[in-house]
């Protein structure tokens, strides 16, 4: 399958129904972005504000993968540094697809996208992202071109007894 992907600042109220019940459903299947299932698009729409406030600060855009019928399908935000001397890199975050669809390569599709759209901000010159382990993303983001630079054991906790490290990946632009 094939996505059309388009980067964004704005977003009305038809794309972030889309994107809220996508994040739902990407957690309720076991994604890691930020929740443990299960949770419904109300909980979900707390975060998805803040992110439209930064959004509308032109602090983060929206890259949004459409299906055939313009349904958001896949999504990644893209955070910029204010610091300095960071400048020239951002945060790739809340990286999902829809879970109908993956193993077919719109993930693939959805981080080839965030790439060209990194290669095309100026003065980008490297994308780091974060995740959780215990579910095999290192090597998903590896096969993308992704470095494992950072490793914190246990800073992620998915349950009472249940912890997950938080890994850094980064992926030089130039």
């Amino acid at each position: 399958m094939s996505l059309r992907h388009v980067l964004t600042q704005k977003m009305d109220h038809q794309l972030a129904d889309g994107v809220c019940a996508l994040w739902a459903d990407v957690v309720n299947a076991g994604g890691a972005v930020g929740f443990v299932p299960p949770v419904t698009t109300d909980d979900i729409r707390p975060e998805l504000l803040r992110y439209l406030d930064s959004m509308a600060e032109e602090r983060v855009r929206l890259l949004v993968g459409f299906d055939e019928r313009g349904e958001v399908a896949a999504t990644a935000f893209f955070a910029f540094n204010t610091h300095r001397l960071m400048r020239h890199w951002v945060w790739l975050y809340t990286v999902m697809v829809r879970p109908s669809l993956q193993g077919s390569g719109a993930g693939r599709e959805l981080m080839t996208a965030a790439e060209k759209a990194a290669r095309d901000m100026d003065g980008v010159e490297g994308i780091r992202l974060t995740l959780r382990s215990g579910l095999g993303l290192e090597r998903f983001y590896g096969a993308c071109g992704y470095q494992e630079v950072g490793r914190v054991p246990g800073a992620i906790r998915v349950g009472e007894d249940s912890f997950r490290d938080d890994v850094t990946m980064w992926l030089a632009l130039s």
